[in-house]
C-alpha cells in the first residue's frame, strides 16, 4: 500500500497557518481569526504550573491588547500530519511581542476549508 499525498491538502493548511503567523508579527488577531473555527480552544500551561486557556476568543483578545508588532518576528512550520480531514502542524515563533512560542493545532476540513479547531502552547524563556 502507497501513502497518501496530500499535496493540495498542504499547500491549503500553510495558508492557514501564514495567516496565524502573520497576525502574531502584526499584533492584530483580524488576521488570524479566519484561520480559527469559532468553537476553536487554546490551552497552556502558567508559570505557575497550571492550566490556562478557554475559548479562542482570548488569545485574540490578548493579541490585541498586550502584544505589539514585531517587523522582526520569525515563525517557522516544523511539521504538518494530514489523514484525510484531519491534521496537526507545529509551529516554532520567535520574538513575537518578545516571546517565544512552540504551536501545535490541531486542524479538520469543514465544509472544504480547513480550520483551525484546538492549540496548546509553549512559551519559552526568551532569549
Amino acid at each position: 500500500m502507497t501513502k497518501p499525498v496530500y499535496v493540495k491538502e498542504y499547500n491549503e493548511i500553510v495558508k492557514v497557518l501564514n495567516q496565524y503567523n502573520e497576525g502574531g508579527k502584526q499584533a492584530d488577531s483580524s488576521i488570524m481569526k479566519p484561520a480559527f473555527s469559532k468553537e476553536a480552544t487554546i490551552y497552556g500551561v502558567d508559570g505557575d504550573d497550571k492550566l490556562t486557556g478557554g475559548p479562542i476568543q482570548g488569545l485574540f483578545d490578548t493579541i490585541d491588547s498586550a502584544f505589539r508588532p514585531s517587523p522582526k518576528a520569525q515563525g517557522v512550520i516544523v511539521n504538518i500530519d494530514i489523514v484525510g480531514t484531519a491534521a496537526s502542524a507545529r509551529i516554532d515563533t520567535n520574538d513575537i511581542s518578545g516571546f517565544c512560542f512552540t504551536d501545535f493545532f490541531n486542524l479538520l476540513k469543514v465544509d472544504g476549508k480547513w480550520t483551525v479547531i484546538s492549540k496548546i502552547y509553549h512559551t519559552h524563556v526568551a532569549p
